[in-house]
């Protein structure tokens, strides 16, 4: 009965500390996606004043013309700038999640196999079909999970590629329309 209860507050301190870091990691993606929220807001406000100040400059359609340019392709590249950013903390956060789960899903699955083998000592005859039939149904599971996480980072890496190159074909473009 003793070492129930021992394996029980041991089992409750290791999920206290795995939600601990949970939040941690979620915490810290809050705070990072904070502090480029604030600085691309302070950068707009700071810019915007610029641009209003420079627009109220202006005195032909000409001159209108030269100045939306100079204003209108910064402002697409602190835009691209800013989500790709944001997608990067986003991405990050949500790698680090992956391992914490990752993690606890091993240690789950090893205190299983382990609860099973010892069962399987005091198990009466004729139960080691059964027990075998349970440690193949965790080891589909965890191939099944492997490839589930593996489809998952090779969509996430596929996404950021994605996102970068358009990024990359945009800028040229906007700059084009931009000039016209």
């Amino acid at each position: 009965m003793y070492q129930a209860q021992e394996q029980f507050v041991a089992l409750n301190k290791a999920n206290l500390e795995a939600a601990a870091r949970f939040a941690n990691v979620a915490l810290g993606g809050a705070e990072r996606l904070f502090e480029v929220q604030l600085k691309a807001a302070k950068a707009a406000l700071a810019d915007g004043m610029d641009n209003v100040t420079t627009l109220a400059a202006v005195k032909d359609l000409q001159q209108f013309a030269e100045v939306k340019d100079a204003v209108a392709q910064p402002a697409f590249e602190k835009a691209a700038d800013y989500f790709k950013s944001v997608y990067e903390i986003a991405s990050e956060t949500q790698a680090e999640i992956g391992k914490l789960i990752e993690a606890q899903v091993a240690g789950f699955n090893k205190q299983f196999v382990v609860a099973l083998d010892k069962i399987a000592e005091s198990a009466p005859a004729g139960s080691e079909t059964g027990i075998a039939a349970l440690k193949t149904a965790i080891a589909t599971g965890n191939a099944a999970y492997e490839n589930l996480s593996k489809a998952a980072k090779q969509f996430n890496e596929t996404a950021k590629s994605n996102l970068e190159a358009a990024a990359k074909r945009a800028a040229p473009i906007v700059a084009k329309k931009a000039k016209k």
